[in-house]
């Protein structure tokens, strides 16, 4: 059932004490087990995927993330949403370059694959540094994007899916090198549900849902 009503919850991260989520409470959550799960053909079964996305605040109001869970044909099922994540100068000077992929690993995947309560199969993402959550949990992260974006640094080798989700150009999909061999695989389950839905387009939905959440809750 999709998620119909939203709360604030405090993060139990120490150096983004203020970061709060709309959700499930992250604090009495449990850790998700670490699952070595070598993927093929015979033993992957589509039936939920999670999207998941992140959307920039204009005038530096911070960072959102999202996750869209849904069905094989892209109906939604539950969702989640953080609130704005804006790091301080100082927390800027301490993380460097690694600000960004600590953002939406440490602070918007794990949390949020944390706190929904769908098992899913597989975690569609278009940022590549989305791919740091293959670490943290047991299942796939595969990244889905257009050929003009480019290979991301975490992945040695990508693979273009029959059906484009732009109607011009190949819609490309990668994952972190040490599950590369789970790509093939991977590609002839995404074609088949390529043939109907439109991959990149829940993306869209995700920002748009930020969006609007965002616009709710300074109304309120």
């Amino acid at each position: 059932m999709l998620l119909s009503t939203i709360k604030y919850v405090k993060n139990a991260s120490k150096m983004f004490s203020g970061h709060k989520y709309y959700g499930t409470d992250y604090a009495e959550l449990k850790p998700v087990e670490h699952i070595k799960i070598k993927l093929t053909e015979k033993n992957m079964e589509i039936a939920k995927l999670a999207f998941l996305e992140t959307f920039n605040l204009e005038d530096n109001g911070g960072i959102m993330g999202a996750i869209l869970v849904t069905d094989s044909d892209t109906k939604p099922l539950e969702f989640r949403v953080t609130a704005p994540i804006k790091p301080t100068s100082f927390q800027k000077t301490l993380y460097g370059d690694v600000l960004l992929e600590h953002i939406l690993v440490e602070l918007i995947s794990v949390p949020l694959l944390n706190a929904i309560n769908e098992q899913v199969d597989l975690i569609l993402v278009k940022d590549p540094f989305f791919l740091g959550a293959n670490n943290k949990q047991g299942v796939r992260v595969v990244r889905v994007f257009d050929e003009g974006d480019g290979k991301s640094r975490v992945s040695s080798k990508s693979e273009a899916l029959s059906f484009s989700g732009n109607g011009s150009g190949k819609t490309m999909i990668e994952t972190s090198k040490k599950f590369e061999p789970e790509i093939s695989p991977i590609k002839e389950i995404l074609n088949k549900l390529a043939e109907h839905r439109n991959l990149l387009e829940p993306f869209e939905r995700l920002k748009l849902a930020c969006e609007q959440v965002h616009q709710q809750k300074s109304i309120e």
